[in-house]
């Protein structure tokens, strides 16, 4: 049976950095004073220099966060404006994503579409409109993996490899695609307003298929932590979708992954092998206190989470597409035959799991 291969990785972010004047505004809806300290201390330990968004930053914060005006003081936008600018905007990021893919010819010979995203739908959706943008066969088979969060990343690399292992002649382009910012909410909330800190836009786009190069993937593997099910949530509300993502996520993390060392067996993630086994870690950046639950429930070695964390740093956290962009670096840059542990972690509380190596 045939192996099934990242051949290529293109990314794209929007054009406007909005970390610090999203910080800004942030701040100024806390009217607390301690809440204010403790939300800058947070800000400062974040691990995040940059965020980006289709949104325009405000030059003027006490009237808005964004120039378009979605974010007003008492006035925040509807969840229907917000999906009409998810209609509008995200084929434009998705389309320069898979242009850094540099594609050329190849683009008429992909037999299939995956595309995965949790903030934003509509239909016909972003998988028909990048067909038609990049002029791709009518014909193409199209999957979407809908509202599964930042987990989704592994969800939709799994369904490109089972399509690869079935028909080895596929050509599978898969698209992560998330306007995290079109979902900021207007609350003093202090663990809300924590969490609207770690997210930015991106996205990622990947060819999948049977040659051999760039990352084979090996398997798949999927663990559900028990009585998680409330720690990490995602629903539409009349003001965008709403997160709701408990300050216990860290430690119920690490107490997992304690476990799966632990027990370091064939049912475990990690298949029986030692943590030591493995050269790379694909991790996805949900946050600094994520991967360094990660870090101390496997005990890796400081540097082991370097790729994540650079990122992070440097997007913040874009749910599915940012374990794409950690696997894009690696694929740049990781020598070649290393041995590779990717993980995403998503509501459930779920840990997505998979094998990989650098191609030769």
């Amino acid at each position: 049976m045939a192996g099934a291969y990242i051949n290529r990785i293109g990314t794209a972010v929007p054009e406007h950095d909005v970390h610090q004047t999203f910080i800004g505004f942030m701040d100024n809806l806390l009217p607390e004073r301690k809440d204010k300290l403790l939300f800058k201390r947070m800000v400062q330990r974040s691990g995040i220099e940059h965020r980006y968004s289709t949104l325009t930053p405000s030059q003027n914060l006490e009237t808005a966060a964004d120039r378009e005006g979605f974010f007003k003081p008492g006035q925040f936008v509807g969840t229907s404006t917000r999906m009409d600018r998810f209609e509008t905007h995200a084929v434009d990021l998705a389309q320069k994503a898979v242009e850094a893919l540099d594609l050329g010819e190849e683009n008429s010979s992909l037999t299939h579409m995956v595309v995965a995203s949790c903030t934003g739908f509509t239909a016909p959706g972003l998988d028909q409109q990048l067909m038609d943008r990049l002029g791709l066969n009518p014909s193409i088979e199209r999957t979407l993996v809908g509202f599964m969060g930042c987990a989704a990343a592994v969800n939709a690399l799994k369904v490109a490899h089972h399509i690869v292992r079935s028909e080895p002649a596929a050509k599978v382009l898969v698209v992560n695609l998330e306007l995290c910012t079109l979902h900021l909410q207007e609350t003093s909330d202090l663990e809300v307003i924590l969490g609207a800190l770690l997210f930015g836009d991106g996205c990622a786009a990947s060819l999948v298929s049977s040659e051999p190069r760039g990352i084979a993937l090996k398997d798949f593997r999927v663990a559900t932590i028990p009585d998680t099910r409330d720690l990490i949530t995602w629903r539409i509300g009349d003001t965008g979708f709403q997160m709701s993502l408990s300050g216990e996520v860290p430690q119920q993390i690490a107490k997992a992954l304690r476990h799966e060392a632990t027990r370091n067996d064939d049912g475990g993630i990690l298949r029986g092998q030692h943590k030591d086994e493995f050269d790379l870690w694909a991790v996805h950046a949900g946050g600094r206190t994520i991967l360094d639950a990660v870090e101390q429930g496997l005990e890796l070695e400081p540097d082991a989470l370097r790729w994540s964390r650079g990122v992070l740093r440097d997007f913040g956290n874009m749910s599915s597409a940012t374990l794409m962009f950690v696997l894009g670096r690696m694929m740049q840059h990781a020598a070649p035959a290393s041995e590779g542990f990717g993980m995403a972690f998503g509501p459930g509380l779920v840990a997505e799991t998979f094998r990989f190596s650098i191609a030769g």
